[in-house]
């Protein structure tokens, strides 16, 4: 045998060179699309066949399914996707992969792209010396896409030729005729290849190549195919594996729908590729059992088919595939961290845009529930449960006439000081590193903003809070009465707030948050006046009189701040940065 390992680094380096186009390819499509493929990802509805066609229409554009899938596991890693939707996109993904096999048949075996190919790495060159990014991101694939056909080409020559190497087709026949342990032994090469070469694509160009030397008949092909099929789902189980419980379903659903369809498939397996030679003589192609040029359109016929028909099988299987995933791989809660440390924020989240503010999102939102609503709560000497509940507040606060031991300065330093920062810090590094459009960076900012208003509403409860310790079991009637005023007008925008991100009617508690505001807004004139009187008539001390105006105020202040932050983190609005423009809410 003439070949020799000279020609065993060429073939290694053609193959390198296909997945490096490939990649190029892959990278630029998704620098180019990739923000409104995501956007419309993450804001996926529980329609399953939305989510299959979403899943095919990314990996179709972005020419991976790899790439698809270890979105979707990033994305439920970061709970922007649910187990059912995932499962849908995967399902899509499955199908778009397909297109490359058809990019690679008709245009590398069909059509002579080794012509035009090097032209176009100099014409896509041309495009990457723009300033524009867009029109670099174009450049970057058109190169990919010649390198890919370029490489395509080189392992056309480098595989070893049947003429000059029969011994090759000597030693292939000891394992092409032992009927259902060929096909199951083909299908296990086409696996491990694919997991070695972490590339379903590749896998698919090499045996394209080898059905189109002779090496091997049809139907040993489409076990390969069906091997690849399997193989492709390592690349999401391995990056699952650091990730949670959610990402590693994900990845596991992945490998059972994948597994399931080749089961069925190898049932029925000489019956449909029976189907494919029809279908492929239907088509105008000759028969793959009578001529090896025709396999390479009968093995993309055949890959098409078997992911169309198995999604169209499996989609009606989804909730039954969620729970045998469900069962494989059990909730597992993380361990409670400390408390002074972030919960969501992990360096995975700075991937994508979408995961990082997902993350950020949720940081902030538990920040304000568990620390924040609390401090608050606590600071007017009143319980959360009691401003969860539907004791009317006038109650509430009457009951509430117990003083709190706190200490608001190390609740700041212990609960919330280094998550703020850590949000702070990840919300900066988001902004620049990852290639953000106005709306995200936005997001982002108002995120930023809302932490800022939470830190400041520690303060100045910081300083209502000692006047009220000093006054809620006041001899003077008076003031005693005016700190419970503002108290129980603090506690109905906690309540309302708490109300307006829990419950699924949220027009009409956004509708009373705007008019708390706005009673906010008034209330300082008013509230003043109110003051004048008790000092004129000497109900209360000069004293009491100056702690209760600077009180007024800044509980004003402290309401809108905490209608602000409600609006940031529970509406999706831009109050603050919106110009005057109101939004409804989300």
């Amino acid at each position: 045998m003439s070949y020799g390992f000279y020609d065993i680094l060429q073939l290694i380096g053609a193959l390198g060179l296909f997945l490096f186009g490939m990649k190029v390819m892959s990278d630029a499509l998704l620098k180019l699309a990739g923000n409104k493929l995501r956007s419309i990802l993450a804001s996926m509805t529980s329609n399953r066949v939305f989510g299959v066609i979403t899943g095919f229409l990314i990996t179709a554009v972005i020419q991976s399914s790899s790439a698809t899938t270890l979105m979707v596991v990033s994305f439920s890693n970061a709970g922007l996707l649910t187990l059912t939707e995932s499962i849908s996109v995967i399902m899509g993904a499955n199908i778009g992969t397909t297109v490359t096999a058809w990019l690679i048949t008709i245009l590398g075996f069909k059509v002579s792209m080794s012509t035009i190919a090097l032209p176009l790495v100099g014409f896509g060159f041309l495009f990457t010396f723009s300033k524009r990014k867009k029109a670099s991101d174009w450049g970057n694939f058109i190169i990919g896409f010649a390198l890919l056909f370029i490489g395509l080409q080189f392992l056309k020559e480098a595989m070893p030729d049947i003429k000059s190497n029969p011994e090759i087709l000597a030693f292939l026949s000891h394992y092409t005729n032992l009927g259902y342990i060929s096909i199951l032994l083909f299908l296990l090469i086409g696996t491990v290849l694919t997991v070695v070469i972490q590339s379903s694509s590749a896998t698919m160009a090499l045996t394209l190549i080898m059905t189109a030397e002779g090496w091997i008949p049809f139907e040993l092909a489409a076990a390969m195919v069906l091997g690849e099929n399997i193989g492709t789902t390592i690349t999401a189980n391995l990056a699952a594996l650091v990730a949670n419980y959610k990402a590693k379903r994900t990845a596991r659903a992945h490998l059972v729908f994948n597994i399931l369809g080749v089961l069925w498939m190898l049932v029925l397996f000489y019956p449909f590729l029976r189907f494919i030679d029809w279908l492929s003589q239907a088509f105008g192609s000759d028969s793959p059992y009578l001529s090896a040029a025709a396999i390479p359109v009968a093995i993309s016929l055949f890959h098409t088919a078997f992911n169309i028909i198995n999604t169209f099988l499996l989609i009606w299987f989804v909730n039954p595939i969620s729970k045998l995933v469900e069962r494989l791989v059990t909730e597992k809660l993380e361990p409670e961290k400390p408390v002074n440390e972030p919960k969501f924020l992990k360096k995975s989240i700075l991937k994508y845009p979408e995961t990082a503010i997902a993350a950020l999102l949720r940081e902030s939102k538990y920040l304000y529930k568990k620390s924040i609503f609390e401090i608050v709560a606590h600071a007017l000497n009143i319980h959360r449960k009691d401003i969860k509940s539907e004791l009317k507040l006038k109650k509430v606060i009457k009951k509430s006439n117990v003083l709190f031991e706190l200490d608001i300065r190390e609740q700041y330093i212990t609960k919330i000081k280094s998550v703020y920062g850590q949000i702070i810090n990840y919300a900066t590094k988001a902004q620049s590193q990852l290639d953000l459009t106005e709306a995200q960076n936005r997001q982002i900012s108002e995120i930023k903003v809302a932490n800022r208003k939470m830190v400041e509403i520690i303060r100045d409860v910081s300083e209502l809070s000692r006047n009220i310790t000093l006054y809620l079991n006041s001899e003077n009637k008076y003031i005693k009465k005016e700190y419970d005023k503002l108290r129980k007008r603090v506690a109905k925008v906690l309540r309302t707030i708490h109300l307006f991100r829990t419950e699924k009617e949220r027009d009409t508690y956004y509708k009373t948050l705007m008019a708390l505001k706005e009673e906010a807004r008034d209330n300082i004139h008013k509230g003043n006046l109110e003051i004048d009187t008790l000092i004129r008539k000497d109900l209360i001390t000069v004293d009491m009189a100056s702690s209760l105006v600077n009180d007024n105020d800044n509980v004003n202040d402290m309401i809108k701040k905490l209608i602000n932050v409600a609006e940031l983190l529970y509406g999706n609005r831009d109050t603050l940065l919106e110009n005057g423009h109101k939004k409804t809410p989300s």
